[in-house]
């Protein structure tokens, strides 16, 4: 019996999204101060100028994590080598 055929689009295209979401998070947290920032965002702070970089780096690598893990679900899948 042959084992059930995987269909990973779904989650691809989650993670291909999630990867476009931090990536734009990344982007806000660069270029806006912490009294700008969405409220709902860590590092939220009224009247402060800082600029969350750290926040910013680590949302930038999640998503570029993201659109990796989505290239290796998308790539040549294995099959099983038939004993000889």
């Amino acid at each position: 019996m042959l084992p059930p055929m995987r269909n990973d689009r779904l989650l691809v295209g989650l993670a291909v999204l999630a990867g476009i979401v931090l990536i734009v998070i990344a982007i806000v947290y660069w270029v806006e101060p912490a009294k700008s920032l969405p409220s709902f965002f860590p590092g939220h702070q009224a009247g402060s100028a800082h600029h969350h970089v750290k926040h910013g780096i680590a949302a930038f690598f999640v998503g570029l994590a993201a659109f990796v893990f989505a290239w290796f679900r998308t790539g040549p899948k294995r099959t099983a080598a038939s004993p000889s």
